[in-house]
């Protein structure tokens, strides 16, 4: 397989023409010296193209690349830059080649609906995406040989406007192929690479895309082609848009195609791994190649299930996919007799004693994959519990789900004033080491008033971007004045300012806080202990419930009796995401346990010193001890969510009156929050090692790529390769 090569090649002096390269591996993205060189090139540019260096490199005048040639500063920080990409890219000092030499030759597969690897790419809607994005990141940087596969959205999910009424619109721009990093995949005659799959009665030609991630390869299926009729070029138009019976195309294509792009590209993977159960027909067209080559369903089955892994990410039964059974038919009338199945049997692989009303992703998944986990320990139980009834004789203890609970890509989410501190105290080295507890322990050895006037300097780039971006909104007529209120202009940066940033789906009670709107006001207005709140997220475009709780908010924060003391950022996307866990004071989480399933954002916030004001729900179940923040808990619970809110909103006013505010505000004579920075050291002490993607990503290796593998190659030793196309006994 080739890429097609870019127009940059001849803009480039040759003495940096690796820059071009660089700018098209994702790898800059949590390197910070990769970043500076980007800068040193040209600083005002990088900030204009939102920190996009392909769209930077085709701005730039070729008069300031000339000059950089002769800057011996430039070229000294290009060549240490080249020299880290260089030694990352090789196999030397990585983790999995060292551990298991013998099963690097072939990847991990891993089939996801979205990926967030950076705000230039917008193919991701929350946090399913970023940790799949995260996922990649942290496999290249073990040398876990991993390849992975999802929909190139020319307009992505959406871009987020509020009215002046606090209504949220949905706008779909679309992104320019050429101004991103990611390239055409070519065939061997250097044409672009074009794989066909059926969708009902009727042909879909997909066109492969090309993105790299380290050392970690993504490729994205992009129906919008000359190839395909009108209607089917918009299949992957948008993430999450239509109705189901767009929805089952599209998981036709990213399951079934997916696997036939892999095979058009000559990657012959030893494990396949669903990230959710959108991709889940990717088991069905492997064992359909397992059939065609001679072996029963049974048989291949059987095979499938020993080298496929299955994530679910969603204790919400809304979020889990169910197509009614006449689509199914409509779509898989002549596909089930390839697997030698009959109607009812093929209907009965995504279908339960629970529920017989439709064709279950999940249950699909679950019955199809050898392997199946939760995000959280407290997940693990509930899906046991949800999904029992697909094995109606096993106890609930017994159901063959397990846990993996997430984590983040550490280097990706650092604050560059708190990752000078961890190379100060911590050691240079400490990415390479930063899942061992041990090497957190020398966190208690830093200064206070350091570790303090490193977050103060980061809740100052905080202001300036929100300040900068409704400047910039105001300038462009997006926002009137008392709109430019509502976006956080207002906020004192001395002030203790609590951070809530997440999907608007009405599970995660966004409106908790508004509880009891006259003490909320008690403690904004405190005239020496203020509180703020800032507030971002998107709500799904058919979720109405979400939209106008979101309007609640926005409208709240609109009312001058409110002072200015909250505010919502609108178009919430990963750059924001970043400023606000390293910006904070505080993660405000509170979701209607047990709903959510893991959350990664507290873990960015501890990351950078921001302890979490959770609901014991999700990892922070697992993180919380007592000392690395707080968890909202009323100590009883309620059948009645009515009941239930009213009693989390006590202890989460309780909290911030009797013990939140008031250590935030307990100040020496040097102005530093001594118990406040304890519980800072806390979080970054407990978190950061285990809930990092260093951790999750050796264990899932660990737990169930190499035991896959293992089966695979043992499968194969008796003559049957069951992971190619062409399969033979």
């Amino acid at each position: 397989m080739q890429t097609a090569t870019s127009s940059l090649s001849p803009k480039i002096p040759p003495r940096i023409a690796r820059l071009e390269e660089l700018a098209y591996n994702f790898w800059w993205s949590w390197h910070r010296e990769a970043r500076d060189l980007f800068k040193m090139l040209d600083y005002p540019l990088w900030r204009s193209t939102g920190h996009n260096p392909v769209k930077m490199l085709l701005e730039v005048p070729p008069e300031r690349l000339g000059e950089l040639v002769a800057d011996p500063l430039f070229l000294r920080q290009y060549d240490a830059v080249l020299m880290a990409l260089d030694a990352d890219l090789t196999n030397g000092h990585l983790w999995f080649p060292k551990q298991y030499p013998d099963l690097t030759a072939r990847p991990v597969a891993y089939f996801s609906a979205e990926f967030g690897l950076h705000q230039s790419l917008p193919l991701y809607s929350g946090g399913l995406g970023v940790l799949a994005g995260d996922h990649c990141k942290e496999a290249s940087d073990l040398g876990l040989p991993f390849v992975a596969v999802g929909f190139l959205y020319e307009m992505g999910y959406f871009r987020q406007r509020i009215t002046p009424d606090g209504w949220q619109e949905a706008i779909y721009p679309r992104f320019k192929p050429e101004e991103v990093a990611i390239r055409e995949a070519l065939c061997d005659d250097g044409e672009c690479l074009f794989v066909p799959v059926e969708v009902g009665d009727r042909t879909v030609h997909l066109q492969v895309w090309h993105v790299q991630v380290g050392r970690t390869r993504l490729y994205l299926m992009d129906a919008d082609n000359d190839l395909n009729a009108p209607w089917d070029r918009e299949l992957t138009a948008r993430l999450y848009g239509g109705d189901q019976e767009m929805r089952i195309q599209q998981e036709i294509v990213l399951g079934i195609g997916g696997v036939r792009v892999l095979r058009a590209l000559g990657i012959d993977p030893h494990v396949f791994h669903l990230n959710e159960g959108h991709s889940a027909f990717l088991v069905l067209e492997r064992a359909r190649e397992l059939v065609e080559a001679g072996l029963s369903f049974d048989e291949a089955r059987q095979a499938v299930q020993a080298t496929t892994v299955f994530t679910t990410h969603t204790p919400v039964p809304a979020g889990h996919d169910v197509f009614p059974f006449h689509l199914v038919e409509k779509y898989f009338h002549t596909y089930w007799p390839r697997l030698g199945l009959s109607r009812e049997q093929f209907l009965e692989l995504g279908s339960h004693t629970g529920n017989r009303q439709g064709f279950n992703m999940t249950v699909l998944a679950l019955r199809m994959c050898g392997q199946c986990n939760g995000v959280s320990k407290l997940h693990g139980e509930v899906s046991r519990q949800m999904w029992q009834s697909v094995w109606p004789d096993r106890p609930v203890e017994q159901v063959p789900i397990t846990h993996i609970t997430n984590g983040i890509h550490v280097p990706a989410w650092i604050g560059e004033a708190i990752n000078k501190i961890y190379r100060r105290y911590l050691g240079p080295d400490w990415v390479e080491r930063h899942d061992d507890p041990a090497l957190w322990e020398r966190i208690l050895d830093v200064p206070d008033e350091e570790l303090w006037a490193a977050h103060l300097h980061l809740k100052r780039k905080l202001m300036s971007l929100i300040r900068e971006r409704a400047r910039q909104r105001r300038i462009e007529g997006l926002m009137n004045p008392e709109q430019v209120l509502c976006a956080g202009t207002f906020l004192d940066p001395d002030a203790l300012i609590i951070g809530f940033a997440r999907r608007f789906a009405t599970y995660k009670r966004a409106s908790l806080i508004f509880h009891d709107l006259e003490r909320l006001k008690r403690l904004l207005h405190d005239r020496y202990r203020p509180v703020q709140f800032i507030f971002a997220g998107k709500a799904h475009p058919a979720d109405e419930g979400g939209k106008r709780l979101l309007q609640q908010i926005y409208n709240i924060a609109k009312d001058p009796a409110v002072g200015g003391r909250i505010a919502f950022i609108e178009d919430y996307d990963l750059q924001v995401a970043r400023y606000l866990v390293q910006g904070v004071d505080v993660w405000l989480n509170t979701p209607r346990r047990p709903y959510e399933a893991s959350g990664t954002s507290g873990q960015k916030a501890a990351a950078n010193g921001i302890p979490s004001l959770s609901v014991l729900d999700g990892w922070w179940a697992e993180g919380y001890n007592g000392a690395n923040g707080w968890a909202i808990d009323p100590g009883q619970r309620y059948d009645d969510p009515a009941a239930q809110d009213a009693a989390d909103a006590e202890a989460l006013y309780h909290l911030l009156e009797n013990e939140v505010v008031p250590l935030f505000y307990k100040r020496d004579a040097d102005d530093v929050p001594r118990g406040w920075v304890r519980v800072m050291k806390e979080a970054i002490r407990t978190v950061v090692p285990v809930f990092c993607t260093r951790r999750m990503v050796k264990e899932y290796a660990e737990r169930f790529y190499i035991p896959a593998a293992r089966r695979a190659a043992e499968i194969e030793s008796l003559g049957l390769r069951i992971t190619a196309g062409a399969t033979h006994v």
